[in-house]
Order: C-alpha cells, then sequence, then structure tokens
C-alpha cells in the first residue's frame, strides 16, 4: 500500500519560486525530524502544525511568562498544539479569539469570552466545540488583542517562522492588523517542541514576513533578537491566487471593497 499523502498547503501559495522551494525542503526536514524522534501526537507531523509531545508543558511555561500574565486578550491559531494554550487562557479569564480554520467563513473568528462558557475551558478552546461557547465574529468586531499565538512548523532565535505553507498564519496577520486586533506593541509567540527550534538565519524570510517576539518550549522560552519593528501587516495582493481568494469570503469580500 503507497503510504498516504499529507496535505499540500503551498499549492496555492504565492511568492517567489525559489522561496517557496527552500521553505517546502526546509518542512520536510522538519516534520521528518520530529517523527523519527517519535514525538508527535495522531495525526503526526507531515503536512500540519505538528502536535508535539510536551505541549502542555510549553503552555504552562508561556503561562509563568510576565507578558502572558499581563495579558487580557489573546488571539490564537486553532491548531491541536496550541489548543492547551487556548484552555489556560480560558482559565485565566482572558478573552481568547480564534480563527475559523482556513479562515472559511464570512465572520472568521470565534470569540470566546471566559465569563460564557457552555463548556469548561478545556472543551469550549477545542475546534470541535468552540462553535457551543464561542461567537463567530466578523473582521468589524475585533478588539485589540495583547498576545498572539501562533502555531509554527519551525522557528529560530531571529524571530523568523515556518508555517505549514497555506500562509493563512500570515493572511490572518494582515487581516487582523488592518482591522486593528493587532498594534505595534501586541506580542507574538508560539509554543514548539525543541526539535522545531531552528538555528538563527536557517529559515528563508522576506522583508514583511511576521516575526514572533519569544519561542516557548517544554524546557524554556526564547526571547527571540531582532530589531523590534514591525512593519504594518497588508493584505499582499499580487502574492495571493484566485483559488486562495475564493476560499476565504473576506478576501473576496475587501477585494471588492478596493
Amino acid at each position: 500500500m503507497a503510504p498516504r499523502a499529507h496535505p499540500r498547503h503551498d499549492r496555492d501559495a504565492g511568492g517567489p519560486p525559489e522561496l517557496l522551494a527552500a521553505k517546502a525542503d526546509l518542512r520536510e526536514q522538519v516534520w521528518a525530524a520530529l517523527t523519527d524522534a517519535r514525538v508527535t501526537r495522531f495525526p503526526g507531523a507531515r503536512g500540519r502544525i505538528p502536535n508535539f509531545t510536551g505541549a502542555e508543558a510549553a503552555a504552562g511555561r508561556l503561562r509563568d511568562t510576565a507578558v502572558w500574565r499581563g495579558a487580557r486578550t489573546v488571539k490564537a491559531n486553532p491548531d491541536s498544539p496550541q489548543w492547551p494554550v487556548r484552555q489556560r487562557a480560558l482559565e485565566d479569564g482572558k478573552t481568547v479569539y480564534m480563527a475559523v480554520p482556513r479562515l472559511a467563513d464570512p465572520a472568521p473568528f470565534f470569540l470566546l469570552d471566559p465569563a460564557h462558557l457552555a463548556d469548561p475551558p478545556r472543551k469550549a478552546s477545542s475546534i470541535k466545540s468552540a462553535s457551543r461557547s464561542a461567537r463567530r465574529v466578523g473582521v468589524a468586531e475585533l478588539e485589540s488583542v495583547d498576545v498572539v499565538v501562533t502555531g509554527c512548523v519551525a522557528a529560530a532565535p531571529d524571530g523568523a517562522r515556518l508555517g505549514k505553507g497555506g500562509g493563512f498564519s500570515d493572511l490572518e496577520f494582515a487581516i487582523a492588523t488592518e482591522a486593528g486586533l493587532i498594534g505595534p506593541d501586541t506580542v507574538v509567540v508560539t509554543t514548539v517542541h525543541e526539535l522545531q527550534v531552528l538555528p538563527e538565519g536557517a529559515i528563508p524570510t522576506v522583508e514583511h514576513d511576521a516575526r514572533v517576539d519569544y519561542i516557548v518550549t517544554p524546557e524554556r522560552v526564547i526571547n527571540c533578537q531582532h530589531d523590534g519593528r514591525r512593519a504594518p501587516a497588508r493584505v499582499r495582493w499580487p502574492e495571493l491566487t484566485e483559488e486562495k481568494i475564493a476560499s476565504i469570503p473576506f478576501l473576496a469580500e475587501l477585494r471588492a471593497r478596493r
């Protein structure tokens, strides 16, 4: 039996072909390292933001930081490895914005209010059950957040991050920035396994790529060394394929307004 093919999220990604190829190769290396070390959970690493062993410990370490303790609102990605982070945010009384998977809804964010949950924080913060406790909100209803939690295939101490290839994290960041959800003082963090932390300069980037401020693993917190300047994120229309725009209702609406 042939091995099951993993999802190709970069099939409709835009950008320079050589950059896309370099990132694709690096993803395969990281996914292979995690798989070989047997440090991933169902459904595996390849084609995904890896659900790594130790995700709860990383969430706990993030919870101990001053950045987390001072945060009132959090925007988090919907992937499994950041589920413990979303859970702890609700347990700590923080409002959580979570993107609808692949932004595939006219109201592309869930709003989870810790004071109004239909289920306990663990269940309420899952993708499967979020709709019971969350209210779907459009971009115009978003409020500013203190911390953005982003999922990564890999990250480096210079703040560079590598997603799974679809560009959805960058799109979320751009949409949220244009809506005022993310500002210059918003802190961007990721939780990953130690094998997902690569050397500085290992991840190819371009100037407008969003960078992380902190990388949190089960073992440590890395304060990323970059110049701290965050260029205003914008939707980069020339890099979006028609397929990508058609799959995200808000993008089609936004383009119609231009």
